[in-house]
Protein backbone atom coordinates (compact mmCIF):
# COMPACT_ATOMS: atom_id res chain seq x y z
CA UNK A 1 0.00 0.00 0.00
CA UNK A 2 1.57 3.29 -1.08
CA UNK A 3 1.11 6.60 0.69
CA UNK A 4 0.09 9.78 -1.15
CA UNK A 5 3.02 12.01 -2.10
CA UNK A 6 1.60 15.15 -0.48
CA UNK A 7 1.39 13.77 3.07
CA UNK A 8 4.06 14.26 5.71
CA UNK A 9 4.95 11.39 8.10
CA UNK A 10 3.64 11.81 11.67
CA UNK A 11 7.12 12.08 13.24
CA UNK A 12 8.08 14.77 10.72
CA UNK A 13 4.82 16.66 11.39
CA UNK A 14 5.47 16.65 15.15
CA UNK A 15 8.98 17.99 14.54
CA UNK A 16 7.65 20.76 12.26
CA UNK A 17 5.03 21.79 14.79
CA UNK A 18 7.73 22.18 17.44
CA UNK A 19 9.99 24.35 15.21
CA UNK A 20 8.11 27.66 15.62
CA UNK A 21 8.17 28.70 19.28
CA UNK A 22 6.46 32.10 19.30
CA UNK A 23 6.03 35.17 17.09
CA UNK A 24 8.70 37.71 18.02
CA UNK A 25 7.01 41.02 18.84
CA UNK A 26 9.24 44.10 18.99
CA UNK A 27 9.51 47.54 17.44
CA UNK A 28 11.91 46.20 14.85
CA UNK A 29 9.67 43.28 13.90
CA UNK A 30 6.68 45.63 13.55
CA UNK A 31 8.74 47.95 11.32
CA UNK A 32 9.96 45.03 9.18
CA UNK A 33 6.40 43.72 8.90
CA UNK A 34 5.05 47.06 7.69
CA UNK A 35 7.93 47.89 5.35
CA UNK A 36 8.85 44.48 3.87
CA UNK A 37 5.84 42.31 4.67
CA UNK A 38 8.00 39.91 6.69
CA UNK A 39 7.00 37.99 9.80
CA UNK A 40 9.45 37.30 12.64
CA UNK A 41 9.36 34.12 14.72
CA UNK A 42 11.46 32.73 17.53
CA UNK A 43 12.47 29.23 16.42
CA UNK A 44 14.33 26.24 17.85
CA UNK A 45 18.10 26.63 17.85
CA UNK A 46 18.57 23.43 15.85
CA UNK A 47 16.05 24.38 13.13
CA UNK A 48 17.22 24.73 9.52
CA UNK A 49 15.81 27.02 6.84
CA UNK A 50 13.98 24.21 4.97
CA UNK A 51 12.41 23.04 8.25
CA UNK A 52 11.30 26.58 9.14
CA UNK A 53 9.79 27.00 5.66
CA UNK A 54 7.93 23.70 5.93
CA UNK A 55 6.71 24.52 9.46
CA UNK A 56 5.25 27.89 8.43
CA UNK A 57 3.60 26.38 5.36
CA UNK A 58 2.14 23.55 7.46
CA UNK A 59 0.87 25.64 10.38
CA UNK A 60 -0.49 28.68 8.51
CA UNK A 61 -1.35 27.18 5.08
CA UNK A 62 0.62 29.83 3.17
CA UNK A 63 3.40 29.80 0.58
CA UNK A 64 6.79 31.00 1.83
CA UNK A 65 8.98 33.02 -0.53
CA UNK A 66 12.16 33.21 1.58
CA UNK A 67 13.55 32.55 5.06
CA UNK A 68 16.36 34.49 6.73
CA UNK A 69 17.78 33.22 10.02
CA UNK A 70 19.63 35.12 12.75
CA UNK A 71 21.42 33.53 15.70
CA UNK A 72 21.04 35.89 18.67
CA UNK A 73 23.70 35.68 21.36
CA UNK A 74 22.53 35.74 24.98
CA UNK A 75 23.51 38.72 27.08
CA UNK A 76 25.63 38.82 30.23
CA UNK A 77 23.42 39.90 33.13
CA UNK A 78 23.98 40.57 36.80
CA UNK A 79 21.69 38.85 39.30
CA UNK A 80 22.52 40.55 42.59
CA UNK A 81 26.14 39.72 43.37
CA UNK A 82 26.34 36.91 40.79
CA UNK A 83 26.97 37.22 37.07
CA UNK A 84 24.72 35.21 34.82
CA UNK A 85 24.07 34.70 31.15
CA UNK A 86 20.85 34.54 29.18
CA UNK A 87 20.45 31.71 26.69
CA UNK A 88 21.30 32.09 23.02
CA UNK A 89 18.31 31.88 20.66
CA UNK A 90 17.43 31.93 16.99
CA UNK A 91 14.91 34.02 15.09
CA UNK A 92 13.62 33.68 11.56
CA UNK A 93 12.43 36.39 9.17
CA UNK A 94 9.74 34.89 6.90
CA UNK A 95 8.77 36.48 3.57
CA UNK A 96 5.56 35.20 2.01
CA UNK A 97 4.65 35.11 -1.67
CA UNK A 98 2.51 38.03 -2.87
CA UNK A 99 -1.10 37.95 -1.73
CA UNK A 100 -0.34 35.74 1.30
CA UNK A 101 -0.82 36.89 4.91
CA UNK A 102 -0.60 35.40 8.39
CA UNK A 103 -3.06 36.50 11.09
CA UNK A 104 -1.04 36.68 14.31
CA UNK A 105 -3.69 38.56 16.29
CA UNK A 106 -5.28 35.37 17.62
CA UNK A 107 -8.74 36.83 17.16
CA UNK A 108 -11.51 34.26 16.86
CA UNK A 109 -14.12 35.00 14.23
CA UNK A 110 -17.68 33.85 14.83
Amino acid sequence: MSTPTNTVPVAKTERLISILLVPHVSEKSARVSEKNGQYVFRVRRDASKPEIRAAVELMFSVEVDSVQVVNVAGKQKRFGAMMGRRSDWKKAYISLKSGQTIDLSGAVTA
